[in-house]
C-alpha cells in the first residue's frame, strides 16, 4: 500500500482537489456554494480542434472514465460497472488460463451492476486544468462463488490486493487530439502466477461507433477492419458511419514479447449494444509472474476518423526506433 501511494504521487503534478474547502474560500459570501462533489467525481477538459474534449469520472466507479465528450457526442457506454474507459488485468492462478475467473477491475465487479456504488476502491485523485491522476485498488470482477461460462472463479475475496495508478494527460506535444495514458498495475507478491494479462486501458463506446478500422503503418492509412472478434497486431480505430467522431488507441510499448501478432482489439457485443476497443499486454513463463509494478503507456485518440488517422501517423513517426 506504501508503495502504490508513492507510484501516485510521483504522478501527480497538482495535490488533490479538496472540493468543499475550495466552495467554503469563495470570495463572495452572498452566492450559494455549490452542491458538495462526492470523491472520486471530476472533470478534466481541453480543446482539440472544434470542440473540447471533456473527461469525467464518477465516484461510482471508483474514479475510472465515465464520460469522454468530443463534439457534441458522448463516447462512453458507461452502462454497469464494466463499461467505461479502464483498466483491467488477468491472471491464471497457476491453472490453465480461463478469463474472468482471477480479473481485477478498475470499475468494479459484476455483482455492483448498475447500481450506485463499486466494490473497488479510489485510494487517492488528482483532477486539473488537463489532467487527471487517480490510485484504485482494484475489485474483483467475480466474486467468491459466482462463475464465468461455468467457471469458478478462483478469488476468495471481493476486493483484491491489486492496485492500479493512472495519470491520463489530454494533449501530447503538438498532437490535441491524443490523449496520453499512463498506468502502472501493483501486482502483490506471493500470489502463484504463470500468465499475466494487462488490459492496459479498454473503451466500450455506443454502438454508433460501429465502423471499424485498423492503421496501416505502411501506408499511413486507416483499412476497414472485420469484426473478428478479438485482437491483432494494428491500432485500432471505432468511427460513426460518416467519420465525424471516432476513438482509437496507440501505444509505443506494443507488442508483448511472444505475442507479436496480437495487441489492439475490436469486439462488437450486438446484442448488449455495445462496442469495444483495448490494448492489452501479456507475460507469460514456467518460472511464473513476479509481484511488482507493470507500467504501460498508451494513447487513445479522439476526434473525426481523418484526426484519428493523422494522430496515430505522427505518434508512429514520434516513437519510431532508429
Amino acid at each position: 500500500m506504501k508503495r502504490a501511494i508513492k507510484i501516485v504521487l510521483a504522478l501527480m503534478t497538482a495535490p488533490g482537489l479538496a472540493f468543499a474547502a475550495a466552495f467554503a474560500r469563495s470570495d463572495e459570501p452572498t452566492v450559494p456554494a455549490p452542491a458538495p462533489v462526492a470523491f472520486g467525481d471530476s472533470t478534466i477538459r481541453a480543446r482539440a480542434g472544434a470542440s473540447e474534449i471533456v473527461i469525467t469520472t464518477s465516484a461510482r466507479n471508483a474514479g475510472a472514465i465515465k464520460s469522454l465528450a468530443w463534439g457534441g457526442m458522448e463516447f462512453v457506454d458507461d452502462f454497469d460497472h464494466g463499461r467505461q474507459i479502464q483498466s483491467a488485468s488477468n491472471f491464471d492462478r497457476g491453472k490453465p488460463f480461463v478469463p474472468e475467473v482471477f480479473n481485477p477491475t478498475e470499475a468494479g465487479s459484476m455483482a455492483d451492476g448498475r447500481g450506485p456504488t463499486s466494490t473497488s476502491k479510489l485510494l487517492e485523485l488528482s483532477a486539473k486544468e488537463n489532467q487527471l491522476v487517480t490510485l484504485n485498488r482494484m475489485a474483483f470482477w467475480l466474486k467468491p462463488g459466482e462463475k464465468s461460462q461455468g467457471h469458478p472463479a478462483r478469488n476468495t475475496a471481493a476486493l483484491s490486493d491489486h492496485y492500479l495508478a493512472k495519470r491520463v494527460t489530454i494533449g501530447h506535444k503538438n498532437l490535441p487530439h491524443a490523449i496520453e495514458y499512463r498506468v502502472t498495475f501493483l501486482v502483490p507478491g506471493g500470489e502463484k502466477h504463470t500468465y499475466a494479462q494487462f488490459e492496459a486501458v479498454t473503451g466500450y463506446m455506443p454502438p454508433a461507433f460501429g465502423t471499424f478500422f485498423r492503421f496501416d503503418a505502411k501506408e499511413g492509412k486507416l483499412k476497414p477492419l472485420g469484426d473478428g472478434p478479438g485482437e491483432q497486431p494494428d491500432p485500432v480505430v471505432l468511427s460513426t458511419t460518416d467519420g465525424k467522431h471516432a476513438m482509437g488507441v496507440y501505444s509505443p510499448d506494443q507488442p508483448s514479447k511472444g505475442f507479436e501478432g496480437a495487441g489492439y482489439g475490436r469486439f462488437r457485443f450486438a446484442a448488449e449494444k455495445v462496442v469495444k476497443w483495448n490494448c492489452v499486454f501479456r507475460l507469460k513463463g514456467p518460472e511464473g509472474v513476479a509481484g511488482g509494478e507493470y507500467q504501460f503507456r498508451c494513447f487513445v485518440v479522439v476526434g473525426t476518423s481523418a484526426d484519428c488517422e493523422a494522430t496515430i501517423a505522427a505518434l508512429i513517426a514520434e516513437f519510431a526506433k532508429p
